[in-house]
């Protein structure tokens, strides 16, 4: 598996989350989408979800990011492959391999979503780049935050976000983001969702954040 660096950043991106790809992405190098087609159609496939894959893997395909701090460090690169599903619930494919063993694929959904599927279908962010913008906020808040509290289960319903506004660009869905005057607060609740199991809600609170802290581009 040859790794170079992941010189051609995606559009999209904000420019904290252009600086994490590029500072800090590696290219995989991938067998193309294309070489599958034929199988997938012969076993009813949809043309369309073939045509998802084969754009996401343009996209992301081969890209190789730090792991993310939940999810056992989340999908080791993207590499669409596996499609799954039916003409009633929609088709999913999965995203690319795991970094550990968790008890889930991480997968794009019907819309484009990026979640995880264990006991039921998860969507995590509204789109991969949601995914992108969560890791490489999560890297500047643990970069610049002067405390990091780790809230779980119950005890995340006591964290009061009244004060807070949504981070917009995670495209949070399961899993969200929060910006207040100074600190940043990471909900993540899709394992919670997915294995039927509150209990592994988790919160993470970035304290001691000035603007540029807060921000980050």
């Amino acid at each position: 598996m040859d790794l170079n660096l992941f010189n051609s950043v995606p559009n999209g991106l904000t420019p904290r989350a252009r600086s994490f790809v590029s500072s800090h992405g590696v290219k995989v190098d991938l067998r193309s989408v294309e070489v599958h087609r034929q199988w997938w159609l012969e076993r009813a496939i949809p043309a369309a979800t073939i045509e998802r894959m084969a754009a996401c893997q343009e996209r992301w395909g081969g890209l190789l990011l730090p792991p993310a701090s939940q999810y056992d460090g989340g999908p080791k690169f993207f590499d669409p492959d596996s499609p799954e599903g039916s003409a009633s619930e929609g088709w999913w494919f999965e995203a690319g391999p795991q970094r550990t063993a968790v008890p889930y694929s991480f997968m794009i959904g019907p819309n484009d979503e990026f979640g995880i599927h264990a006991d039921r279908w998860t969507p995590l962010h509204a789109t991969v780049e949601g995914w992108v913008e969560s890791l490489a906020l999560t890297h500047h808040a643990s970069m610049w935050a002067k405390q990091i509290t780790k809230v779980t289960g119950d005890d995340v319903d006591g964290i009061d976000l009244d004060a807070y506004e949504p981070v917009v660009e995670v495209r949070g869905l399961a899993d969200t983001w929060w910006r207040g005057s100074e600190s940043l607060v990471a909900m993540y609740t899709g394992e919670a969702e997915s294995l039927s199991f509150p209990r592994a809600r988790t919160a993470l609170i970035y304290s001691g954040l000035d603007d540029w802290g807060l921000r980050g581009g």
